[in-house]
Formats: C-alpha cells, structure tokens, sequence
C-alpha cells in the first residue's frame, strides 16, 4: 500500500511506541498518582518525560504543570473555547476550520458568544491585514488552525500573534496538521495556547494528545471535566493546581507510553528538513497532474517556498466522480486516500468545493518520491480510462 493520508493518522507510526504501550500494559499496569509503589512512580515519571519533550519540542517555558494531557485536539479545541469564552464574548477563526471549531462555535452561539471567520484566497491562503479588520470591541480570543486539513494552505501566525498581542487578545494555535512537521516556538510567538494530537505529525497513537498554555491563560480557564485527580482528596472541591485541574479522571497511561516514544523521536528529527521534504513531494505532485483536468487545491505552490504549505494535496476531479476516483485509486493501486469533506464544511465551501468535496492526499515520513510518480500515473490513467 502507498499511503497518503497522514492528515487523518500516520502511519506507520513512529518506532517504539507500539513496543511502549505493550510494555505498560504487560508490565506496569499502575494508574498515575495513585500509589507510591515502584510501577505506580514510573508511571507518574513517564507522564513527567512526557511534559518536557512537549515543552522543549515546542519551546514552551511556562512550567511543565502548563501542559495537560487530552483526548485528542478536538478535547483541547473544546478546552479553550468553552473553557474561556461566555456569553457576550467574540472569537476569531480562519474560514477553514475543521469542524471541531465549527461545531463548538455554532454550540457556543446558542449561549450568546460570536465568531468571525478570516478570509481566504482561492487556495486556502490568508493576508494578515483582515485578521486586525474581524477585531471588536468585545473580541475575546483568536484561535486558528496552523494548516488547513483541505488544502494544507499555513495559516501566517507569526502575523496573527503579533496582532494578537498588540491588542491583548489571547490567542490560540490548532497544529493539528504541523505539530511535528513544521517548527512551533511557543515562546517566540507569544502563545496563549497551543493544541497538538499525538496521531499526526507527531507519529503517536491515537486517543492522547496536548494542551500548552501560558500561565495567564490557564489560570484564566475554566475545567470542563471535574472529578477525582489523585491529590487533595480531602476535598470536594476541584483543585487549582495544574495539570490536575484539567486532568480528571484516570489517563490514557498506555496512551501517554507511547506518546513520549513518539516525542523522543521526533525530538531526533530536523524539523525544517521534514517540512522541506514535505513540500517537495507536494510540488512534485502538483507537477506531475498539471494539465490533466483537475482542480488542484494545494497552500504548496511549486515554489519550494516553506511558509505556503505543508504536506498535502487536494484534487477534485472534473469527469470522473471523486469517490470513484478514490475507490480506484486503492484497488486498482493500492494508493491510500481521503475522499469528502473531511470534517471541513467550512473549508469547502471557502475553497468552492462544496458539497462534492475532494480527493486528498497527504503525505509523511515514508513516503517517497517514487510512490508521488506512481500516484501521479495512477490519476493520469483514471481520468483516460
């Protein structure tokens, strides 16, 4: 199989964490801060390693109790926004979205809170000067998605957060499509928060992942989950203390072994050359299906340039129906892709390709130019055939 849908999952994932999750299973078994025994303390030491690969991958210097552990983006999404926002509060969003903020958005506008979405161009890509026009007087927090899961179009958050800062909104980063493909310095940025899933870039297992926050704004934010935390349990009340404040309930411990084997090895990676490498098979592709009747939809532009894109491609087919296209592309080739939507109603229609949706292909550490020439043969011979 070639596989190019890492912006789903990766695959394969990265070496050791499958190893890490059997060994806690088999042989540690201890849930965190829950006894003082041996397994029970390397569990709780596991979690800590965790907490400092995240914050020296992403240069976050804000205390490692500022950075929880979640679900998954969508848990850290939830997190901010209706962890921070109330009634009567405006937040910022670029126009696509996944719909782990459109959803959430359109909730929290039933409780009184607006939104404005930042315009795009045709491929996905936005100019700074219509963030500072969305302001209001009663914006209260920016939280964009890094890189569309559509396009792959970057989001200019170098921009976005010197905007931010200079009106003293809080702002929050969705890396969901860069967290380990594209460098992230918390600190430089000037970060608020910033939310990462453990499944994507970052090579782990799915069901875990990362909320870094500053440490104004966690204790700003509210819990959206309360419970027994494994310390001051002579209380009722939830603790204030991070990360126990926003870790309720007992962790995805198998999760969180493989999610630090993930991070170690990414911690080895050069994470300028990956993106490079990225972006090199994206133009490669674009390349190769020029001319060919499609509509190519791609942040990446041919140029090799490293702040349009990351790794991925969408293409809708104009004479052959997309998911037929997709369906051939798996059996008859065995190419692995994503046909639809992609959670991203609000990205689609941005880019015009609603409600057909694409074909999309993302790439990883795995893959090669050669699958990129074989995939490139693959839509030449769907479409004459």
């Amino acid at each position: 199989m070639i596989y190019l849908d890492n912006a789903a999952t990766s695959f394969p994932k990265a070496p050791r964490v499958g190893e890490e999750m059997s060994r806690y299973i088999r042989k540690i078994g201890a849930n965190i801060g829950r006894g003082i025994y041996e397994s029970a303390i390397e569990a709780g030491n596991t979690a800590l390693l965790l907490r400092g690969g995240l914050a020296k991958l992403f240069s976050h210097t804000y205390g490692l109790d500022n950075i929880v552990f979640t679900s998954g983006a969508t848990a850290g999404i939830n997190q901010v926004l209706f962890g921070y926002l109330e009634k009567g509060d405006h937040v910022i969003v670029s126009s696509l979205e996944h719909n782990a903020v459109m959803r959430s958005l359109n909730a929290l506008a039933e409780m009184g809170v607006e939104h404005s979405c930042v315009p795009v161009d045709a491929q996905g890509r936005t100019e700074p000067a219509d963030i500072e026009r969305c302001i209001r007087k009663n914006t209260r927090l920016m939280l964009f998605s890094h890189a569309s899961n559509v396009s792959g179009a970057l989001f200019p958050i170098e921009e976005a957060a010197r905007i931010a800062y200079r009106h003293g909104i809080p702002i929050a980063i969705d890396a969901a499509q860069t967290a380990g493909c594209v460098p992230i310095n918390f600190d430089k940025l000037r970060l608020d928060a910033l939310i990462v899933p453990a499944h994507k870039g970052l090579m782990g297992p799915q069901g875990i992942g990362a909320l870094l926050m500053s440490s104004q704004f966690a204790c700003r934010l509210r819990p959206l989950i309360y419970g027994g935390t494994g310390s001051f349990s002579d209380s009722e009340i939830q603790p204030q203390r991070n990360p126990d404040k926003f870790e309720s309930g007992t962790q995805n411990i198998p999760g969180i072994y493989g999610f630090l084997a993930a991070v170690q090895y990414i911690l080895l990676r050069d994470v300028n050359e990956y993106h490079r490498q990225e972006v090199r098979l994206a133009d490669t592709l674009i390349s190769g299906i020029s001319g060919l009747p499609l509509r190519v939809i791609s942040g990446c532009d041919g140029s090799g340039a490293l702040d349009k894109g990351v790794g991925i491609v969408s293409v809708s087919f104009k004479n052959v129906d997309n998911s037929l296209a997709s369906f051939a592309l798996e059996s008859d080739y065995g190419i692995a892709t994503r046909c639809g939507l992609h959670c991203s109603p609000a990205a689609h229609r941005a880019l015009g390709t609603f409600p057909n949706g694409t074909v999309r292909f993302s790439f990883g550490e795995n893959t090669t130019l050669e699958d990129i020439d074989i995939t490139v043969q693959a839509i030449a011979t769907i479409l004459k055939d």
